[in-house]
């Protein structure tokens, strides 16, 4: 019985942290747009916008040798 007045008060606090995190989120703009994720797996590579996330590593240090015959 006296673990259940810890418990109750600590899952209200908890309870109450998370609407107050869920209405920040949505107040921040956070569920504005849900469909622009969805469709940016479908963006063109070669556009010079997305180049940097797809441009490879000039580094030659990654490079292995060639296989000796």
């Amino acid at each position: 019985m006296p673990a259940l007045y810890v418990m109750i008060p600590a899952a209200l606090l908890l309870v109450g942290v998370a609407v107050y995190i869920f209405f920040w989120a949505v107040d921040s703009g956070q569920y504005d747009d849900l469909e622009s994720p969805a469709h940016s797996i479908l963006f063109d590579d070669q556009d010079p916008r997305h180049q940097a996330a797809v441009k490879p590593d000039e580094a030659d240090t990654d490079k292995e040798p060639p296989p000796r015959a």
